[in-house]
């Protein structure tokens, strides 16, 4: 098959998209000429094996042929007898119809295209004349002088040519309170636009997975760093999501603590109550009261609250409030009761 591309860029044979554009951006980064001064002939080698397979293997049809028929079939020879047969097409050299010859581009060319640095820094600097590579940064992009002053010639004025960041896409992930209490995993599908080297975007959809971990508050935000559309020059937006708790029939939540209000009469406030609930996980308990239940009476429970997100094996506290319901009216006779009772 000659070169291997795929050992090249240190993917195996069904590396998607994002898996491609991950690799040539740690080896390119790591092989830039600019990066190997002192070992610049094998570092521009290996930089332009990069940058033929990332070109090769971004490119669903250069990846097709290569995959078919290696690297010989990809620069238009005649593949080995037995990749033959009937329904065969073959390459060739020659100008015959229907013929396709790969020539590899500028290496320097999908460097700038990839990470966004732009023309201004192309006619500074340089790796040799002819065909060989021409550098697009000037005094070298990895060297001290990088960060050197601007304006005083001693380093890249990123203004000019660093991609803009897109800003962030933000959505709301509703979650139910047994979902936040107990933990859970949503699975999100996302459609978004990529773009290959030479700038050309396509549609794709990706599923994203966010742990939603237990006792988790509203606004926790959960980011997919560079997840937006891709674009020249941009670099892509961060997808966030945003945790928005939805309303409960029974609980509602405050701070780490869970607050219910319970329906009682008049007379189960003076002689006595036992609360009944079904906790977010399930359990049931009961709760017995035998003090006087007055308006702002509140009793707390401990440890039966939301789990602490720092650290889940601790939680609030469930607070049980009252909603007393008075009667609307008494009989006399009711009235000389209760005065008798009540009596101090």
């Amino acid at each position: 098959m000659g070169v291997d591309y795929y050992k090249i860029l240190q993917v195996d044979k069904s590396a998607k998209d994002d898996d491609l554009k991950k690799a040539y951006r740690k080896l390119a980064m790591k092989w830039h000429p600019d990066k190997n001064p002192n070992n610049k002939k094998e570092a521009e080698a290996k930089f332009k094996q990069i940058s033929e397979a990332y070109e090769v293997l971004s490119d669903p049809q250069k990846r097709a042929i290569y995959d078919q028929y290696g690297e010989e079939g990809l620069k238009g020879q005649v593949p080995p007898p037995d990749a033959g047969g009937a329904g065969t097409t073959f390459f060739s050299t020659g100008d015959m119809p229907g013929s396709f010859q790969f020539n590899p581009r500028n290496a320097d060319d999908i460097f700038a295209e990839f990470f966004g640095f732009s023309s201004p820094f192309g006619g500074m600097g340089g790796r040799g004349g002819g065909g060989g590579m021409r550098s697009r940064f000037p005094g070298g992009m990895f060297g001290d002088d990088m960060f050197g002053p601007f304006g005083d010639g001693g380093g890249i004025h990123m203004s000019q040519g660093a991609p803009r960041k897109a800003p962030p896409i933000e959505n709301k992930l509703p979650c139910t309170l047994e979902e936040i209490y107990r933990g859970t995993t949503k699975k999100m599908k996302i459609s978004r636009e990529i773009a290959d080297a030479t700038g050309k975007t396509m549609p794709v959809e990706e599923i994203l997975t966010i742990n939603v971990k237990p006792g988790w508050k509203k606004g926790t935000k959960i980011t997919f760093p560079e997840k937006g559309n891709e674009q020249p020059n941009v670099t892509p937006a961060d997808l966030v999501f945003i945790i928005d708790e939805k309303p409960h029939s029974v609980f509602t939540r405050d701070g780490n603590d869970l607050v219910v209000t319970q329906k009682i009469s008049l007379a189960e406030a003076l002689t006595g109550y036992t609360v009944h609930l079904t906790t977010l996980d399930g359990r049931n308990l009961t709760i017995p009261i035998n003090n006087v239940i007055h308006p702002n009476y509140e009793e707390v429970v401990p440890r039966e609250g939301m789990p602490l997100p720092k650290d889940p094996s601790k939680k609030g506290n469930l607070r049980i409030k009252f909603n007393i319901k008075f009667p609307t009216r008494l009989t006399d006779e009711q009235k000389a009761g209760i005065r008798k009772l009540l009596a101090p």
